[in-house]
Protein backbone atom coordinates (compact mmCIF):
# COMPACT_ATOMS: atom_id res chain seq x y z
CA UNK A 1 0.00 0.00 0.00
CA UNK A 2 1.29 3.46 -1.21
CA UNK A 3 2.96 5.67 1.79
CA UNK A 4 1.12 8.70 2.85
CA UNK A 5 2.64 12.35 2.15
CA UNK A 6 2.87 14.03 5.26
CA UNK A 7 0.17 16.43 3.92
CA UNK A 8 -1.80 13.41 3.84
CA UNK A 9 -1.27 11.70 6.80
CA UNK A 10 -1.87 15.32 8.66
CA UNK A 11 -5.51 15.05 7.00
CA UNK A 12 -6.25 11.41 8.28
CA UNK A 13 -4.76 11.62 11.95
CA UNK A 14 -5.64 15.30 12.99
CA UNK A 15 -2.10 16.06 13.27
CA UNK A 16 -0.57 19.27 11.96
CA UNK A 17 2.22 18.56 9.29
CA UNK A 18 3.93 21.19 11.87
CA UNK A 19 3.32 18.62 14.98
CA UNK A 20 4.25 16.08 12.71
CA UNK A 21 7.36 17.23 11.91
CA UNK A 22 7.88 17.81 16.25
CA UNK A 23 7.08 14.58 16.70
CA UNK A 24 9.73 12.91 14.51
CA UNK A 25 12.33 15.03 15.88
CA UNK A 26 11.47 14.11 19.02
CA UNK A 27 11.74 10.41 17.97
CA UNK A 28 7.75 10.33 19.34
CA UNK A 29 6.54 9.51 15.44
CA UNK A 30 9.01 8.75 13.29
CA UNK A 31 8.13 8.76 9.41
CA UNK A 32 8.77 5.37 7.25
CA UNK A 33 11.10 7.14 4.95
CA UNK A 34 12.36 10.69 3.91
CA UNK A 35 13.10 11.33 0.90
CA UNK A 36 16.79 11.73 -0.03
CA UNK A 37 16.61 15.14 -2.14
CA UNK A 38 13.61 16.83 -0.89
CA UNK A 39 13.64 15.45 2.73
CA UNK A 40 9.87 15.32 2.70
CA UNK A 41 8.15 12.75 5.26
CA UNK A 42 6.09 9.66 4.32
CA UNK A 43 3.73 7.88 6.35
CA UNK A 44 2.73 4.23 6.42
CA UNK A 45 -1.16 3.67 7.16
CA UNK A 46 -0.20 1.53 10.02
CA UNK A 47 1.12 4.68 11.61
CA UNK A 48 -2.14 6.19 12.15
CA UNK A 49 -3.49 4.67 15.08
CA UNK A 50 -0.62 5.93 17.14
CA UNK A 51 -1.04 9.25 15.68
CA UNK A 52 -4.02 9.62 16.61
CA UNK A 53 -3.45 8.46 20.09
CA UNK A 54 -0.90 11.11 19.83
CA UNK A 55 -3.74 13.83 19.02
CA UNK A 56 -5.78 12.91 21.04
CA UNK A 57 -3.98 12.88 24.58
CA UNK A 58 -2.54 16.41 22.97
CA UNK A 59 -6.05 17.70 22.82
CA UNK A 60 -6.35 16.16 26.44
CA UNK A 61 -3.17 17.83 27.34
CA UNK A 62 -1.03 15.39 28.14
CA UNK A 63 2.52 16.39 27.99
CA UNK A 64 4.58 15.08 25.21
CA UNK A 65 7.12 13.53 27.83
CA UNK A 66 4.51 11.61 29.32
CA UNK A 67 2.55 10.77 25.74
CA UNK A 68 5.60 9.01 25.08
CA UNK A 69 5.03 6.81 27.56
CA UNK A 70 1.84 6.03 26.98
CA UNK A 71 2.70 4.88 23.43
CA UNK A 72 5.07 2.53 24.28
CA UNK A 73 2.97 0.39 26.87
CA UNK A 74 0.78 -2.43 26.26
CA UNK A 75 -2.79 -1.60 25.44
CA UNK A 76 -4.12 -2.13 29.21
CA UNK A 77 -1.09 -0.46 31.08
CA UNK A 78 -1.69 2.45 28.47
CA UNK A 79 -5.14 2.60 29.68
CA UNK A 80 -4.48 2.44 33.11
CA UNK A 81 -2.35 5.59 32.66
CA UNK A 82 -4.29 7.62 30.82
CA UNK A 83 -6.74 6.87 33.96
CA UNK A 84 -4.07 8.08 36.25
CA UNK A 85 -3.36 11.49 34.30
CA UNK A 86 -6.67 12.26 34.32
CA UNK A 87 -7.52 11.85 37.87
CA UNK A 88 -4.11 13.82 38.49
CA UNK A 89 -5.74 16.57 36.00
CA UNK A 90 -9.17 16.43 38.01
CA UNK A 91 -6.76 16.58 41.38
CA UNK A 92 -5.04 19.18 39.95
CA UNK A 93 -8.58 21.32 39.04
CA UNK A 94 -10.04 20.62 41.98
CA UNK A 95 -6.88 22.67 43.95
CA UNK A 96 -6.94 25.28 41.96
CA UNK A 97 -11.10 25.26 42.45
CA UNK A 98 -10.63 25.60 46.19
CA UNK A 99 -7.97 28.58 45.65
CA UNK A 100 -10.25 30.05 43.50
CA UNK A 101 -13.02 29.85 45.69
CA UNK A 102 -10.88 31.00 48.84
CA UNK A 103 -9.77 34.47 46.67
CA UNK A 104 -13.09 35.33 45.67
CA UNK A 105 -14.66 34.47 49.29
CA UNK A 106 -12.05 36.84 50.62
CA UNK A 107 -11.91 39.43 48.41
CA UNK A 108 -15.92 39.96 48.27
CA UNK A 109 -15.81 40.03 51.77
CA UNK A 110 -18.14 36.85 51.97
CA UNK A 111 -16.14 34.75 54.62
CA UNK A 112 -15.30 37.76 57.56
CA UNK A 113 -12.68 35.46 59.17
CA UNK A 114 -10.22 36.21 56.02
CA UNK A 115 -9.48 39.62 56.52
CA UNK A 116 -7.75 41.53 53.09
CA UNK A 117 -5.20 42.71 55.23
CA UNK A 118 -1.82 41.10 56.10
CA UNK A 119 -3.11 39.29 59.47
CA UNK A 120 0.13 38.94 61.48
CA UNK A 121 0.88 35.43 63.54
CA UNK A 122 3.57 33.70 65.79
CA UNK A 123 4.81 30.82 64.40
CA UNK A 124 7.38 28.20 66.92
CA UNK A 125 8.49 25.08 64.98
CA UNK A 126 10.19 22.56 65.90
CA UNK A 127 12.10 19.51 63.56
CA UNK A 128 13.63 15.92 63.57
CA UNK A 129 15.71 14.37 60.25
CA UNK A 130 16.38 10.64 61.25
CA UNK A 131 18.22 8.00 59.61
CA UNK A 132 15.79 5.03 61.12
CA UNK A 133 16.83 1.67 62.32
CA UNK A 134 17.31 -0.36 59.09
CA UNK A 135 18.63 2.11 56.43
CA UNK A 136 22.34 2.44 55.82
CA UNK A 137 22.02 6.24 54.13
CA UNK A 138 19.29 8.87 54.74
CA UNK A 139 17.67 9.91 51.34
CA UNK A 140 15.05 12.28 53.64
CA UNK A 141 15.55 15.92 53.56
CA UNK A 142 14.16 19.11 55.18
CA UNK A 143 14.17 22.57 55.84
CA UNK A 144 12.53 24.96 58.07
CA UNK A 145 13.07 28.59 58.03
CA UNK A 146 11.49 31.62 59.08
CA UNK A 147 8.53 31.89 56.02
CA UNK A 148 9.30 28.33 54.54
CA UNK A 149 9.14 24.90 55.80
CA UNK A 150 9.43 21.64 53.56
CA UNK A 151 10.51 17.62 54.05
CA UNK A 152 11.53 15.76 50.77
CA UNK A 153 11.91 12.46 49.99
CA UNK A 154 14.55 10.55 47.76
CA UNK A 155 14.03 7.30 45.75
CA UNK A 156 15.52 5.22 43.06
CA UNK A 157 19.40 4.63 42.23
CA UNK A 158 21.52 7.36 42.03
CA UNK A 159 19.24 9.76 44.57
CA UNK A 160 21.53 9.83 47.38
CA UNK A 161 25.40 9.65 47.32
CA UNK A 162 27.60 8.92 50.71
CA UNK A 163 25.97 7.88 53.72
CA UNK A 164 26.23 10.72 55.87
CA UNK A 165 22.50 10.10 57.83
CA UNK A 166 21.44 13.84 56.72
CA UNK A 167 20.30 13.56 53.29
CA UNK A 168 23.29 15.37 52.34
CA UNK A 169 23.83 14.99 48.33
CA UNK A 170 20.64 13.29 48.07
CA UNK A 171 18.09 13.94 45.24
CA UNK A 172 15.39 15.11 48.04
CA UNK A 173 18.21 17.44 49.64
CA UNK A 174 18.94 18.69 46.28
CA UNK A 175 15.63 19.98 46.12
CA UNK A 176 15.01 21.44 49.15
CA UNK A 177 18.42 23.27 48.92
CA UNK A 178 17.01 24.77 45.64
CA UNK A 179 13.94 25.45 47.32
CA UNK A 180 15.26 27.68 49.64
CA UNK A 181 15.06 30.60 47.20
CA UNK A 182 11.34 30.27 48.24
CA UNK A 183 11.86 31.25 51.56
CA UNK A 184 10.97 35.49 51.75
CA UNK A 185 8.60 37.87 53.40
CA UNK A 186 6.11 38.25 50.55
CA UNK A 187 2.82 39.68 50.47
CA UNK A 188 -0.27 36.94 50.55
CA UNK A 189 -1.14 37.63 47.25
CA UNK A 190 2.75 36.51 45.81
CA UNK A 191 2.15 33.34 47.88
CA UNK A 192 1.90 31.41 46.03
CA UNK A 193 3.65 32.54 42.55
CA UNK A 194 6.74 32.77 44.75
CA UNK A 195 6.16 29.27 45.77
CA UNK A 196 5.82 27.86 42.57
CA UNK A 197 8.58 29.65 41.31
CA UNK A 198 11.09 27.64 43.91
CA UNK A 199 9.43 24.79 43.07
CA UNK A 200 10.74 24.69 39.91
CA UNK A 201 13.73 26.19 40.89
CA UNK A 202 13.66 22.73 42.88
CA UNK A 203 12.53 20.64 39.86
CA UNK A 204 15.37 21.94 37.92
CA UNK A 205 17.84 21.06 40.15
CA UNK A 206 16.57 17.66 40.56
CA UNK A 207 16.50 17.04 36.98
CA UNK A 208 20.25 17.93 36.75
CA UNK A 209 21.54 15.59 39.23
CA UNK A 210 19.06 12.31 38.76
CA UNK A 211 21.39 10.25 38.67
CA UNK A 212 18.27 7.70 36.27
CA UNK A 213 15.16 8.19 35.36
CA UNK A 214 13.53 6.96 37.91
CA UNK A 215 15.56 8.42 40.67
CA UNK A 216 14.25 11.51 42.57
CA UNK A 217 12.10 13.08 45.56
CA UNK A 218 8.76 13.92 46.61
CA UNK A 219 8.43 17.49 48.31
CA UNK A 220 5.67 19.01 50.66
CA UNK A 221 6.35 22.88 51.30
CA UNK A 222 4.41 25.53 53.16
CA UNK A 223 5.18 29.42 52.21
CA UNK A 224 3.86 31.55 55.36
CA UNK A 225 2.96 35.47 54.99
CA UNK A 226 1.30 35.92 58.10
CA UNK A 227 -2.14 33.90 58.76
CA UNK A 228 -1.77 32.77 54.77
CA UNK A 229 0.24 30.13 53.32
CA UNK A 230 0.47 28.38 50.26
CA UNK A 231 0.66 24.53 50.03
CA UNK A 232 3.03 23.22 47.33
CA UNK A 233 2.95 19.10 47.37
CA UNK A 234 3.71 16.00 44.64
CA UNK A 235 4.93 12.78 46.00
CA UNK A 236 3.79 10.88 48.89
CA UNK A 237 5.29 13.31 51.84
CA UNK A 238 1.92 14.77 54.12
CA UNK A 239 0.82 17.88 55.21
CA UNK A 240 -1.25 17.50 57.97
CA UNK A 241 -3.58 19.94 60.12
CA UNK A 242 -4.31 19.95 63.91
CA UNK A 243 -7.45 22.06 64.35
CA UNK A 244 -9.64 21.60 67.70
CA UNK A 245 -8.33 18.42 68.23
CA UNK A 246 -8.88 16.78 64.88
CA UNK A 247 -6.59 15.69 62.68
CA UNK A 248 -6.56 16.64 58.95
CA UNK A 249 -4.80 15.53 56.04
CA UNK A 250 -3.62 18.40 53.97
CA UNK A 251 -2.43 17.03 50.72
CA UNK A 252 -3.14 13.74 48.34
CA UNK A 253 -1.02 10.99 47.78
CA UNK A 254 0.35 10.89 44.43
CA UNK A 255 0.73 7.07 44.48
CA UNK A 256 -0.51 4.24 41.96
CA UNK A 257 -2.61 2.82 45.03
CA UNK A 258 -4.02 6.37 45.57
CA UNK A 259 -5.40 5.96 42.56
CA UNK A 260 -6.92 3.09 42.55
CA UNK A 261 -8.65 4.16 45.87
CA UNK A 262 -9.68 6.90 44.60
CA UNK A 263 -11.64 4.76 41.59
CA UNK A 264 -13.06 2.67 44.47
CA UNK A 265 -10.63 -0.23 43.18
CA UNK A 266 -9.43 -0.88 46.84
CA UNK A 267 -10.29 0.46 50.31
CA UNK A 268 -8.02 2.30 52.46
CA UNK A 269 -7.84 -0.49 54.61
CA UNK A 270 -6.65 -2.93 51.78
CA UNK A 271 -4.90 0.35 50.24
CA UNK A 272 -2.34 0.18 53.49
CA UNK A 273 -0.71 -3.32 53.15
CA UNK A 274 -1.00 -3.46 49.18
CA UNK A 275 2.74 -4.51 47.64
CA UNK A 276 2.81 -1.27 45.61
CA UNK A 277 1.83 1.16 47.81
CA UNK A 278 5.12 3.04 47.77
CA UNK A 279 4.96 3.52 44.05
CA UNK A 280 4.49 7.03 42.88
CA UNK A 281 3.30 8.13 40.31
CA UNK A 282 4.10 11.96 40.12
CA UNK A 283 7.10 13.15 42.00
CA UNK A 284 10.38 15.34 40.70
CA UNK A 285 12.45 12.82 38.70
CA UNK A 286 14.26 12.48 35.40
CA UNK A 287 13.06 15.05 32.85
CA UNK A 288 9.51 15.37 33.78
CA UNK A 289 8.12 18.61 34.00
CA UNK A 290 5.75 17.62 36.99
CA UNK A 291 3.70 20.32 38.45
CA UNK A 292 3.05 20.45 42.14
CA UNK A 293 -0.43 20.00 43.85
CA UNK A 294 -0.87 23.62 44.43
CA UNK A 295 -3.53 25.41 47.70
CA UNK A 296 -3.74 28.58 49.28
CA UNK A 297 -5.30 28.58 52.84
CA UNK A 298 -5.54 30.67 56.14
CA UNK A 299 -4.20 29.73 59.60
CA UNK A 300 -6.14 30.32 62.51
CA UNK A 301 -4.35 30.61 65.88
CA UNK A 302 -4.01 27.52 68.21
CA UNK A 303 -3.37 25.44 64.61
CA UNK A 304 -0.51 22.91 64.84
CA UNK A 305 0.47 21.65 61.15
CA UNK A 306 2.84 18.65 60.35
CA UNK A 307 4.79 18.31 57.56
CA UNK A 308 6.29 14.61 57.00
CA UNK A 309 7.48 11.78 54.89
CA UNK A 310 5.83 8.12 55.17
CA UNK A 311 9.06 6.92 57.42
CA UNK A 312 6.70 8.80 59.77
CA UNK A 313 2.84 8.24 58.73
CA UNK A 314 3.23 4.93 57.79
CA UNK A 315 5.04 3.92 60.86
CA UNK A 316 3.47 5.56 63.71
CA UNK A 317 -0.15 4.59 64.06
CA UNK A 318 -1.78 7.49 66.85
CA UNK A 319 -0.56 10.56 65.13
CA UNK A 320 -3.26 12.64 66.22
CA UNK A 321 -2.74 11.93 69.71
CA UNK A 322 0.46 12.39 69.83
CA UNK A 323 0.24 15.56 68.15
CA UNK A 324 -2.84 16.96 70.25
CA UNK A 325 -1.50 16.11 73.82
CA UNK A 326 1.96 17.75 73.05
CA UNK A 327 2.52 20.91 74.64
CA UNK A 328 4.71 22.24 71.74
CA UNK A 329 6.55 21.52 68.73
CA UNK A 330 9.66 19.99 70.07
CA UNK A 331 7.97 18.07 72.72
CA UNK A 332 5.72 16.70 69.22
CA UNK A 333 8.38 15.83 66.80
CA UNK A 334 10.39 13.94 70.10
CA UNK A 335 7.66 12.04 70.61
CA UNK A 336 6.59 11.31 67.23
CA UNK A 337 10.49 9.94 66.50
CA UNK A 338 10.47 8.06 69.57
CA UNK A 339 7.07 6.34 68.10
CA UNK A 340 8.72 5.46 65.36
CA UNK A 341 11.53 3.62 66.78
CA UNK A 342 9.47 1.89 68.85
CA UNK A 343 7.65 0.39 65.70
CA UNK A 344 11.16 -0.52 64.45
CA UNK A 345 12.15 2.88 62.29
CA UNK A 346 12.21 1.04 59.33
CA UNK A 347 12.58 3.80 56.96
CA UNK A 348 14.44 7.48 57.06
CA UNK A 349 11.99 9.67 58.43
CA UNK A 350 11.89 13.68 58.51
CA UNK A 351 8.75 15.43 60.20
CA UNK A 352 8.16 19.56 61.09
CA UNK A 353 5.70 20.67 63.38
CA UNK A 354 4.32 24.30 63.38
CA UNK A 355 2.76 25.97 66.15
CA UNK A 356 0.76 29.05 64.92
CA UNK A 357 -0.08 32.09 67.87
CA UNK A 358 -1.43 34.77 67.60
CA UNK A 359 0.93 37.73 67.12
CA UNK A 360 2.39 39.45 70.11
CA UNK A 361 2.77 42.52 68.63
Amino acid sequence: MAALSIGAFAQACGLTPKALRLYDELGLLTPARVDACTGYRYYERSQLDRARLIAWLRGIGMPLSRIRVVCDLPRAAAAQEISTYWHQVEADIAARRETVSFLVDRLSGKDPTMSAHHTPVRLNHACVLDRGLVRNTNQDALYAGGALFAVADGFGPGAEHGNTGNGEGAASATAVAALRSADTVVPPEKLTTTLLAGFHDARASVNRVAGAPDAGTTLTALLWSGADFALAHVGDSRAYLVREGELESLTHDHTYVQSLVDEGRLTPEEAQTHPERTTLVRALCGLKTTEPDLHLRQAMPGDRYLLCTDGVYAVVDDLQELLTTATAPQEAVDRISAAAHAAGAPDNLACIVVDVHASDN
